[in-house]
C-alpha cells in the first residue's frame, strides 16, 4: 500500500486527498518541450512564479535537457543556469522547490540555496549524490532509466518492462536505506520515454499499479513526450489532450501520486475533479 505522505527537508506533503501537480522549469536551451523558452534566469524564475500563481504544488528547475540524443552539459554550464533561479524561488514561493538534476555538486548547491528535492534520472548514480541528500534530509525521486540519454533509444529491451523497472526501483530504494536515507523520504518514476519504446510506455501506464506494492508514491512524467506524438501524430504543443489523458488515467486508478507537467493549470482542473468525483464513490 503507498503512503499518503512524503516527509522530507521541514515538510510533509500530503498526498491522499489528491495527486500533487509538479510543475517543470526548463532552464536549458535545447529541452524537447520549451527549450530556449525559460532559458535565462529572469524568464526561468518568472514562469516558476505563474506555475505557482496556477496551482503547482511543487516545481521541478532543471538545467540540463534529458532528451533522446541529449549530450550532457559541463558542472559549471548547469550550475550557471538553475542556482540563481533556485535561490530567487526560493525567496518568492512556499511551495517544495526540487532540483532536476544527476550530479551532486549541483544538488548540493541547490539544496543549500533553498531547494527540498533531488530529482535524479539516475536514481542517485553520482557516488556522492547518496551522501548530499542525506546531508541535507532532503526528499528524493528515484527514476528508472536504461542507458543515457543519448543512447536510452537506440533499442530498448526488456523481458518484462514493468517487472524490471520494479526490480531496479527497489534494489535502489533498498540501497537508499543501507546509505540512511529513510523510504518516507522517496518517491518512485517508472521513466516513461527513458530507454523505452511506445508500447512499453503504454505497457507502464496500463500496469503502473504494480508499483504500488513498493509502498512509496509514484511520481508520473508523461507531459509532452513523444511517444505520445507519434500515437496522436501531434506535434510537441498540441499534445494537451493526451497529457491529460494518460495522468488522468493514472491518477484515477491510483497508480500516481504525483504528476510532473508542463500544463499546470490544465492538469490541476482536471485532479481536482478527479479527487472530488472520488470523494462520492
Amino acid at each position: 500500500m503507498t503512503s499518503d505522505q512524503w516527509h522530507f527537508s521541514d515538510r510533509v506533503l500530503s498526498l491522499g486527498r489528491r495527486a500533487l501537480v509538479m510543475g517543470i522549469v526548463n532552464v536549458t536551451p535545447d529541452s524537447f518541450s520549451d527549450g530556449g523558452q525559460f532559458a535565462s534566469a529572469d524568464a526561468a524564475v518568472a514562469h516558476g512564479l505563474e506555475l505557482v500563481r496556477q496551482g503547482a504544488d511543487i516545481l521541478d528547475v532543471g538545467g540540463e535537457s534529458t532528451r533522446p540524443g541529449s549530450q550532457p552539459v559541463t558542472l559549471d554550464e548547469e550550475l550557471r543556469r538553475v542556482v540563481p533561479v533556485v535561490e530567487a524561488l526560493a525567496r518568492q514561493v512556499a511551495v517544495s522547490i526540487s532540483i532536476d538534476t544527476s550530479k551532486a555538486e549541483v544538488a548540493r548547491r541547490c539544496l543549500a540555496a533553498g531547494a527540498h528535492i533531488v530529482n535524479d534520472i539516475t536514481a542517485l548514480g553520482d557516488p556522492e549524490m547518496a551522501e548530499v541528500v542525506g546531508a541535507a534530509n532532503a526528499g528524493v525521486v528515484l527514476m528508472h532509466m536504461q542507458g543515457t540519454p543519448a543512447t536510452m533509444q537506440a533499442d530498448p529491451q526488456y523481458d518484462d518492462v514493468v517487472a524490471d523497472i520494479r526490480r531496479h526501483l527497489e534494489a535502489r530504494l533498498q540501497w537508499c536505506g543501507e546509505r540512511g536515507i529513510a523510504a518516507e523520504r522517496v518517491a518512485l518514476d517508472p521513466g516513461i520515454g527513458f530507454g523505452k519504446t511506445r508500447d512499453h510506455n503504454l505497457e507502464i501506464l496500463a500496469r503502473l499499479g504494480e508499483l504500488q506494492t513498493l509502498g512509496r508514491p509514484v511520481c508520473l512524467g508523461v507531459s509532452r513526450k513523444g511517444f505520445m506524438g507519434r500515437l496522436l501524430d501531434r506535434p510537441v504543443d498540441q499534445r494537451l489532450a493526451g497529457s491529460l489523458a494518460a495522468a488522468c488515467w493514472a491518477v484515477a486508478h491510483g497508480s500516481a501520486q504525483i504528476v510532473r507537467v508542463h500544463d499546470v493549470a490544465e492538469t490541476l482542473d482536471a485532479v481536482r475533479v478527479l479527487a472530488a468525483i472520488a470523494e462520492h464513490r
